[in-house]
């Protein structure tokens, strides 16, 4: 006969069950759970979120305009003395304010802001280095990936690009009879060289891996050079695309004092002729910051283009 059941509480004042038996089972009934509140979950704060992106806003920005202000500041010193021929940098904000403050004002076919006269020029480097572009790389392929071509045409690339861009404007304005075709003209002739050159480099160290699979999967030459010599020679591209939109720029002001026009260039002409010193030092400030920005839109269409493998 079984041993009676003790219907007792344990110490924590819940009931047990107790056998009185030997050999009997205690079996305890849990505890009441407790419950435990968990910590809101809060985000970092804002000036920690920032702070990072001050920083490198700080030391990105920070040191050029120190340099700038420590370079103004000499100049001004150096050019005050009654024996400089420069005018300082206060005078220059005098003479030429407009010029800064209001860069597309438009008072006449000749009388536009300095804005305006850069889009023209602008206007004739996308056309020149465009064209530079697709011949130099079509060329620089071929010459890479050919011997005969690279042994036939390298040297003659060679020679031409030791030539100056302005010894070409004659020969283009005896060709075309016109100042517009000249100066794209110009712009075309200097800036494929780096292109053919950079491309070919690009193309001659394609891995052979490569061309392996180009074998195995037996792909025409259109399709070897869309997907395999243009990806792989992507770094060498762009680096002689990142030359070549340099040097048009270079190229379009030189040949725009000698054709005319609208453009930077003859308006840099124009202004010497006026003795306009200032509007000069103006022009010269837009030029290198326009010339900044290309360098650094063509950087970064090649660091997209080849996945940031391209020279920064």
């Amino acid at each position: 006969m079984n041993a009676p059941i003790d219907h007792g509480r344990d110490g924590m004042g819940q009931p047990a069950l107790k056998d009185a038996g030997a050999g009997a089972k205690v079996v305890a009934l849990p505890a009441a759970a407790a419950v435990v509140a968990l910590p809101r979950a809060t985000g970092k704060p804002l000036s920690e979120t920032l702070a990072p992106l001050a920083k490198s806003v700080l030391v990105t920005v920070l040191p050029p305009l120190v340099t700038i202000a420590l370079i103004l500041l000499f100049w001004q010193i150096a050019a005050s003395g009654p024996q400089s021929s420069l005018p300082p940098p206060s005078k220059i904000w005098e003479e030429a304010r407009d010029l800064i403050t209001e860069p597309f004002y438009w008072a006449g076919s000749q009388d536009i802001g300095l804005g305006w006269r850069i889009l023209v020029s602008l206007q004739r480097v996308a056309i020149g280095f465009s064209l530079a572009a697709i011949v130099g790389v079509l060329l620089g392929a071929l010459v890479g990936q050919s011997v005969w071509a690279m042994r036939g045409l390298d040297p003659v690339f060679q020679v031409l690009r030791t030539v100056p861009p302005l010894a070409w404007l004659p020969l283009s304005l005896a060709a075309f009879r016109d100042s517009q075709p000249s100066a794209i003209f110009v712009i075309f002739i200097t800036a494929i060289w780096p292109v053919i050159i950079n491309t070919a480099v690009g193309i001659r160290n394609i891995p052979q891996d490569y061309r392996n699979v180009a074998q195995v999967l037996r792909l025409n030459q259109v399709e070897f050079f869309f997907k395999i010599m243009v990806p792989s020679a992507a770094p060498y591209i762009f680096t002689g695309l990142r030359i070549g939109v340099g040097l048009s720029w270079l190229a379009i002001v030189a040949a725009e004092m000698l054709t005319g026009g609208v453009g930077i260039g003859f308006f840099i002409w124009d202004a010497w002729n006026s003795s306009r010193l200032s509007d000069i030092i103006v022009a010269l400030v837009y030029i290198g910051v326009v010339g900044f920005v290309l360098d650094r839109l063509v950087a970064f269409i090649g660091a997209i283009v080849t996945r940031g493998t391209a020279a920064q």
